[in-house]
């Protein structure tokens, strides 16, 4: 007789396997067709976050790299040298922090505000291509389920 437990676990490592796999799949998409949607302007995909995450209204005096760090989920190593070459290129700017004259934020450069503003209709379109299958709710879910697994993960 079957042993329906064993048969259901082996259908969820499966499942799990795939599923891994599948958003494995899916960051090296991003990263190579978000890459060519952008390649014109010279910006990598990293670059594109980083520009994302200091475009947002409530940043604009900029963010502790600390702080950047932990919103985009990337190690201050990794960032660090990202940072550099933004700032070499002349996008963003390291400042002295109001509140606390010891630390420093980054922010967008007038420079990286405007490449931003440029990069907005390439990336719209990515977004929507993309996407194109895929209902509002479909959308809304995906968030809904991505979020779960990042505060599982984040968790281990």
């Amino acid at each position: 007789m079957p042993d329906l437990k064993t048969d259901k676990n082996q259908a969820i490592n499966e499942i799990n396997n795939r599923l891994f796999f599948r958003l494995f799949q899916v960051a090296n998409t991003l990263h190579t067709k978000g890459t060519q949607a952008i390649e014109e302007f010279g910006v990598t995909t990293q670059q594109w976050s980083v520009l994302g995450a200091l475009s947002r209204p409530q940043v604009t005096d900029g963010m502790s790299i600390g702080d950047l760090s932990r919103f985009l989920l990337v190690s201050r190593q990794n960032l660090t040298g990202l940072l550099s070459r933004l700032e070499r290129d002349g996008l963003l700017e390291r400042a002295t922090s109001a509140d606390d004259r010891r630390s420093r934020k980054v922010k967008l450069s007038a420079q990286g505000e405007a490449l931003w503003i440029k990069l907005q209709d390439p990336i719209h379109n990515f977004y929507d291509a993309a996407l194109k299958d895929l209902s509002f709710d479909d959308r809304l879910a995906f968030i809904h389920y991505f979020t779960k697994l990042q505060n599982n993960m984040s968790k281990l």
